[in-house]
Order: C-alpha cells, then structure tokens, then sequence
C-alpha cells in the first residue's frame, strides 16, 4: 500500500519521444529524449535530458545534464588522409554488396569518445568534437565549437569554444563537488531543491554540506 510520502515521486523510466532513434544506449532514471534525436552507443545518466534535433554517439554523460535542440556530441569524423574523405571507403555497404562496413575505422571513432560530466548544460546548435572532456557543471554556449576539453564550472563558448569565466569562484567550486549533489537520493533532492530556489549558493552549501 502506497504512504503519502511515495506520491511526491513521480515514474522514474525514461522517456522517449516515439520519432527518437536510439542504439546501444543506456538510459538513467527519469531521462527524457525529444523529438528526431539520434543516440547511437550513449550512455545517459539519471535526469539529463535531450532536446529535439540533437545526436550524439560514442558518448558517457552524467547527471542532470541539460542538452538542448540541434546539438552534436562526437561530431563525425573522416578519413582524410584517405583519397576521399567520403562514406564510401568506410561504410561501402551502403552502396555495393560484398564489401562490408570498415570495422577498424569505426573502432578509431569509438576509440575517440566523449565524456560529458553531471549538471552540464550545451546550449543551441552547440557541437562537442571527438576526444572532449567536459566536466561537472560546465556550461556550453549556444553555436559553440568545443575543440578542448573543458574544466569543471568552466563557461565557454564561440568557434572554437573559449574561456568566458567560471560559474564560480574556486572556493564555491570545490565545496560543490564536494558535496556531489547529483548523486543523492530523490528523497534528499525532493527536501533540498526548495533551498537551491531561494537561497544564495553560499547558504545553500552551509546548510546542506
């Protein structure tokens, strides 16, 4: 029999806009995946969301992120050392029988994922190239191009994606990870997110670390 208190939880499974196309991916508690959004080998983790038109492949992203429309993690990579830089020398299936899709050229993509920490937010139209490192609560601006990996709390934006200021000062930053709120329990968040709306991020530390 279910308590008053189980109804402040609502159904924590994914969910996924019926025209999403998702591969090999790993969905967390509560993630929500819009409208023409393409995953391919994505491992989603508890509460972060995609916004419609975004893709993302070979990609490990945390908690709580905020992804919004007409993003690209791991952007497409081709051979262009190659004669053509073309789909037809590593995915020629697409085209002839009895040649196959170029499995060593596929393992270099997979060998260059992308890490996108917890409370993250990639802005409009926002590209994350392969390799990158984002860390915990970085935020990325709209129309960005991210070249290089990006330290925690780290603002950045423009083509490529540059240093604007960190969210907060060191201090601020070390007590946040510290206190590493994306992985509390829904019952600690449920009691805490009244605090993260009123008070200042200093109160909020002092009272909940």
């Amino acid at each position: 029999m279910e308590t008053p208190a189980d109804l402040r939880f609502k159904d924590d499974e994914p969910r996924i806009h019926p025209t999403a196309e998702l591969k090999g991916c790993r969905l967390g508690r509560h993630v929500a995946i819009g409208e023409r959004v393409v995953l391919r080998e994505v491992t989603v983790g508890d509460y972060s969301y995609f916004e419609r038109h975004a893709e993302a492949i070979y990609t490990t992203i945390g908690k709580f992120c905020s992804i919004a429309s007409n993003t690209r993690i791991n952007a497409l990579e081709h051979p262009v050392e190659r004669l053509t830089t073309h789909k037809v020398s590593y995915r020629p299936n697409e085209y002839f029988r009895y040649l196959g899709v170029d499995g060593e050229f596929r393992e270099r993509r997979r060998g260059k994922a992308v890490t996108i920490g917890n409370d993250v937010w990639i802005g409009h139209g926002a590209v994350i190239m392969p390799g990158v490192t984002v860390g915990n609560g970085a935020v990325i601006g709209a129309n960005s191009v991210v070249t290089r990996d990006v330290d925690p709390f780290e603002i950045v934006a423009g083509v490529p994606a540059r240093r604007l200021r960190p969210r907060f000062p060191r201090e601020i930053i070390d007590r946040i990870e510290a206190l590493a709120w994306w992985d509390w329990p829904q019952e600690r968040l449920f009691e805490a997110i009244p605090d993260m709306q009123r008070l200042p991020i200093e109160e909020f530390l002092d009272r909940w670390s």
